[in-house]
């Protein structure tokens, strides 16, 4: 029974991990048909669809199904029409949440995402409620591998970067949006195509979370969030506290 039991819990971690690969998948193809519809096809010429595509490679996505994406979206062939939508709102603790979405159903989209707060003990508000205590920002990642934490902020620093946070896990630059394509440009060209580069949210400060209870609802409202195939991102500006942390990995 033991190693009937073992292999269903095998099966079972494998269907889970499948399952969530696909959403990935999803929003990635939808993330590549938008960006694809909403400029040129040539990834040379539109910053967000090459950007779209590193993060598709970076997921291991097959070439033809990008290039299907693409196709349908530079063609008007998508049976869809997809909307940017952002929503914002409070979770548990007082944190503030930001949701980006792409959704061809707005209303749909908005019940399921005002029911998400809901459930938590949070609440959806109005478009700006929170997004004033966060800064728009360009941030473009690029692997440890890619070079020195001295060389990356030279280069930065050079091609008009604000900030570079470099650790073991990689390298993080931040930039005005406006100089996010010529940020990214040129430090491409000194290190390589970056894992990633878009428009992002940083929190200007973070609420602290010291209580396990209101950790794991929060946690359990971005997971909710994270898993709606409409919602390509989420942006929260909350710091758990280090023994929390420690006794919810457990």
């Amino acid at each position: 029974m033991a190693g009937h039991s073992q292999f269903k819990n095998i099966m079972h971690r494998k269907g889970a991990q499948d399952a969530k690969r696909a959403k990935v998948f999803t929003k990635l193809i939808r993330e590549l048909t938008v960006s694809a519809k909403s400029g040129q096809p040539d990834p040379a010429a539109n910053p967000r669809l090459r950007a779209a595509i590193q993060a598709a490679r970076a997921a291991n996505m097959s070439k033809d199904t990008m290039e299907r994406a693409i196709k349908r979206g530079a063609g008007g062939e998508a049976d869809t029409n997809y909307e940017e939508v952002r929503y914002e709102g409070y979770g548990p603790g007082s944190v503030a949440i930001i949701v980006e979405a792409l959704t061809d159903n707005r209303n749909r989209t908005a019940s399921e995402i005002r029911s998400a707060f809901a459930k938590s003990g949070g609440a959806l508000g109005e478009t700006n409620s929170v997004s004033f205590m966060f800064d728009r920002v360009g941030l473009i990642r690029f692997p440890a591998s890619a070079g020195t934490a001295e060389a990356v902020f030279e280069a930065a620093l050079e091609a008009g970067a604000d900030n570079v946070d470099s650790s073991d896990e990689g390298h993080e630059i931040t930039c005005a949006p406006d100089d996010l394509g010529a940020v990214r440009d040129a430090l491409e060209t000194a290190f390589g195509t970056p894992e990633s580069a878009r428009l992002d949210w940083r929190a200007q400060t973070t609420v602290p979370v010291a209580s396990e209870d209101t950790a794991k609802t929060l946690m359990k409202l971005l997971e909710a969030l994270e898993d709606n195939d409409d919602v390509q991102r989420v942006q929260a500006n909350y710091e758990i506290a280090d023994d929390v942390m420690e006794r919810l990995s457990a």
